[in-house]
């Protein structure tokens, strides 16, 4: 199993380590320190040897930042995880705050004493952040300080090893294009800024640009690993050499010279004081890495990361690596709605069966690397949490007339998924069936939009949201992330959502996913990846458009839907999905699954 459902916190270790640090803190004068969920390469998904904010709070969810004074702390997150935070942290030692409601910064504005310090790890925090932070304590009348060393890290006596996952090399065939390509673009881009050198610090950034995979954080194929790209000459890149077999580094010898990460601060330094210009991504770098340029006395480029834009759109080789893993992807999750089909009804499912049962269909395949998250399988009320997870704990059976959410998706070698579908156990209630056709409604006005060249997803979010505003109804988390190819299953800039996004492009792949969830009752959301792709000019058009093709190839819980509130196009793009559905997986089943399909896919 590429999961656990162990719990990997507890609420009650909070207090003896909030004590602890509070002690350290005092100890070093700090009135205060900041904890984020975040290592020194500011990865989504972290190793365990990084995980600070978890080991202090208890809190496993992948976006939080907890904020430590002498007589408070509160643990700030999104919409996604409060729910999930008020189950892991002690609420007695942390406060747990919905960042909408109160910012991390306001919050430091009402509680921080005047004249106090907070300090922060500067590998820790980006300079974009720190620059936030450091106007918001001295409006407080404080200051804030950068640390040598992490205080958290003084106190962290069973801190994992860091980790040690071989490097792979990522084939031609399906990269679809080599190193010495990506480089010269790279470098063009350097070109265009006077920058003599970029630093890279995106993991998801490097093992492209290099064509290389790893295994350093769960359910990512990531090497952590930072880079110093010149204009000229060879990269510099950091890894450990302990990763590297002989092939890893015979095919990157032509390009790169290595080093050890503990090389890299004294490399910068090295490099600032003759350089002609270092670009560093203010949005993403650590803070400490311009710190070291400056101190050095070198030119900082503050600009975006050249690398992101050019990894975003998919190359055609990218392309049908991840319409290949999707149909291998459908094939799994059709065996697995068969199973559920036939089990849940018996009433002794539960969500850590249902989770093994999935990851054992996608195993199944032969060519499963990972899953590309922890599996979302929230049964009745836990649907309504956004990110849970199930574990021992908090595992539960589903129940008869109610619904079930799995969020799932696999890593495979020519491409990353991720799926979700809302499946209904017994006979769901009118209300449960309305608000799901909404939100499917809002999923297939994403993936029928047609919109000129130089739209945002920004521009497009309210498409999946209308149906819901029109009854008082919302969500809260985007409509979309963008998806890797065999990387992250969640990559910039691209994304659909209410706060300002990247322009879409050709060959960027997005997840469309809307939802709604009824806290203590059920949770509903629906997912599809889609893939931006060209149209053809409409007669007497005027303006380039695009439009989705639709990835994910799965049916849809015909159980669920009110098919009295979807209008004749809604019904004739659901029953073309599930036609296609049918006529790409049912040739992979077996009679019996075939059948099965055929009945899950028929006509509404």
């Amino acid at each position: 199993m590429f999961q656990t459902f162990d719990v990997l916190s507890s609420p009650q270790d909070g207090p003896p380590r909030l004590a602890r640090l509070r002690a350290e803190l005092k100890r070093r004068k700090l009135s205060g320190f900041i904890i984020p969920r975040a290592d020194e390469y500011q990865n989504e998904y972290i190793p365990a040897s990084s995980d600070r904010l978890r080991w202090l709070t208890g809190f496993t969810g992948s976006a939080g930042t907890a904020i430590v004074m002498a007589e408070s702390a509160a643990l700030v997150t999104d919409g996604r995880y409060v729910l999930q935070a008020s189950r892991q942290v002690d609420q007695a030692s942390f406060e747990v705050v919905h960042s909408a409601d109160v910012t991390l910064e306001a919050w430091i504005g009402k509680h921080l004493p005047k004249k106090g310090i907070l300090g922060i790890d500067p590998w820790l925090h980006t300079a974009n952040q720190i620059a936030l932070l450091k106007k918001v304590v001295e409006e407080a009348g404080g200051r804030l300080e950068k640390l040598a060393s992490n205080p958290l890290d003084a106190i962290w006596q069973d801190r994992p090893a860091p980790p040690q996952a071989k490097i792979m090399l990522h084939p031609l065939s399906l990269a679809g294009e080599d190193v010495g390509h990506k480089l010269a673009r790279v470098r063009d881009a350097l070109g265009l800024l006077n920058a003599s050198h970029c630093v890279l610090t995106q993991t998801d950034a490097i093992a492209w640009l290099f064509n290389i995979r790893g295994g350093d954080v769960a359910h990512a194929p990531l090497p952590l690993a930072f880079a110093l790209l010149p204009r000229k000459g060879k990269v510099q890149l950091f890894i450990d050499p302990q990763k590297l077999d002989v092939d890893v580094r015979k095919a990157l010898k032509p390009t790169t010279e290595l080093f050890p990460p503990a090389a890299f601060a004294d490399k910068l330094a090295q490099l600032a004081q003759g350089s002609t210009g270092i670009l560093v991504d203010p949005a993403s770098a650590a803070a400490a890495i311009a710190d070291i340029i400056s101190d050095a006395g070198g030119k900082l480029i503050a600009a975006a990361d050249p690398v992101h834009p050019m990894k975003a759109p998919k190359n055609s080789a990218e392309l049908a690596g991840t319409r290949a893993a999707h149909r291998r992807d459908g094939t799994a999750l059709v065996h697995f709605l068969h199973w559920f089909d036939q089990e849940a009804p018996k009433g002794k499912i539960d969500e850590i069966a249902a989770a093994i049962a999935l990851e054992k269909f996608r195993a199944a395949s032969g060519e499963l690397r990972d899953i590309s998250f922890p599996t979302i399988a929230g049964a009745g009320p836990n649907g309504a949490i956004i990110h849970y997870r199930p574990t021992v704990e908090t595992n539960r059976l589903l129940d008869r007339d109610s619904l079930f959410l799995v969020d799932s998706g696999g890593q495979y070698q020519d491409g990353t998924t991720d799926v979700t579908r809302t499946l209904a156990v017994g006979t769901p209630s009118s209300e449960m069936r309305r608000r799901y056709t909404l939100v499917l409604k809002g999923m297939i006005a994403i993936s029928r939009a047609v919109f000129p060249a130089g739209t945002s997803g920004t521009h497009l979010d309210a498409l999946a949201r209308q149906f819901l505003w029109r009854e008082g109804l919302d969500y809260d988390h985007g409509t979309g992330h963008g998806v890797g190819s065999y990387l992250s299953v969640h990559e910039g800039p691209q994304r659909i959502s209410k706060a300002p996004s990247a322009v879409l492009e050709p060959g960027m792949i997005i997840s469309n996913e809307p939802g709604f969830y009824k806290p203590g009752a059920y949770g509903i959301r629906l997912e599809n990846l889609l893939v931006v792709t060209p149209l053809e000019v409409p007669t007497d058009g005027e303006r380039a458009m695009m439009g989705f093709e639709t990835l994910t190839l799965a049916p849809f819980d015909r159980h669920c839907i009110d098919a009295r509130l979807l209008d004749i196009e809604e019904r004739a793009w659901l029953d073309a999905y599930h036609a296609r559905v049918l006529r790409e997986i049912g040739p992979t089943l077996s009679v019996t699954l075939r059948n099965w399909l055929a009945k899950a896919c028929c006509r509404l």
